[in-house]
């Protein structure tokens, strides 16, 4: 039976991925200007879902970037070129996100639908997140679900990042429920195999970031992923249905 429903939020329930794209893309643009905003957009999509050290890393060997990174590192009081790049990119990520438009332009519907089909069903909600809490917090407020969740866990709660299942069990934890009882919302490649690492139902909702890659990496049934974007509320409507929790069974947490 399903008692609860866990999300991801990046690229999931808003299309942030794209935004970080789009910083990871001006940061490079600022240290090499001769890099193309295209390209690196394009090269993001081989990264989604991993950690900003290990996308900075990738994009930085990809573009030739390193030294340009390097120069920057005493202006922002770092320790490695990564960090340096990722100190860029944040700044421009901050100003996107800061755009309340921006965020709600940018919000999936069909997959905030499906949170609230998930409480009508009295399913636990809850939100795995590889952002930090400051930035998964301000994106939720944004688009009005800071209290759509029972307990939202973020890169700040874990060790271990995506694909690791360490978020995936903290969430099931604090819920209370075992992980065959949890189904899992995700968009990414390694977002996915988190989820089935922790041994939880899976329904991956693909993006142009991560469509190609979801449908190559042989993670899921193809029944499994969702590329309309609509077709996900009644399928996860119709899961509940058939398993969805007693109200008896259900207490609510705090985040």
């Amino acid at each position: 039976m399903i008692h609860a429903v866990i999300f991801d939020l990046d690229g999931t329930l808003v299309k942030t991925e794209r935004l970080k794209a789009i910083s990871y893309a001006e940061a490079a643009r600022s240290l090499v200007p001769t890099v193309k905003k295209h390209d690196v957009i394009e090269a993001f999509k081989d990264v989604v879902g991993l950690s900003r050290q290990e996308v900075a890393t990738a994009l930085m060997a990809k573009f030739h970037l390193e030294e340009a990174a390097r120069q920057q590192m005493a202006r922002f009081g770092v320790d490695a070129p990564w960090q340096a790049y990722v100190a860029i990119r944040l700044r421009v990520y901050d100003s996107l996100i800061a755009d309340p438009d921006v965020l709600c332009e940018n919000r999936w519907p069909y997959t905030i639908e499906t949170v609230e089909i998930s409480r009508r069903h009295h399913c636990m909600t809850g939100l795995a997140t590889m952002s930090v809490r400051a930035q998964a917090l301000k994106v939720l407020e944004v688009l009005d679900l800071r209290q759509a969740f029972d307990f939202v866990a973020t890169r700040d709660d874990v060790v271990d990042g995506k694909p690791d299942p360490e978020i995936y069990n903290l969430v099931a934890r604090h819920l209370g429920v075992g992980s065959s009882e949890c189904l899992v919302i995700e968009d990414s490649p390694t977002g996915v195999k988190a989820a089935l690492n922790a041994k939880m139902q899976v329904i991956a909702v693909s993006t142009p970031f991560t469509r190609m890659h979801l449908h190559e990496g042989d993670l899921l049934p193809a029944n499994r992923i969702i590329d309309h974007h609509q077709l996900l509320p009644p399928l996860v409507e119709s899961m509940l249905e058939e398993t969805a929790p007693s109200p008896k069974r259900v207490h609510r947490l705090r985040m």
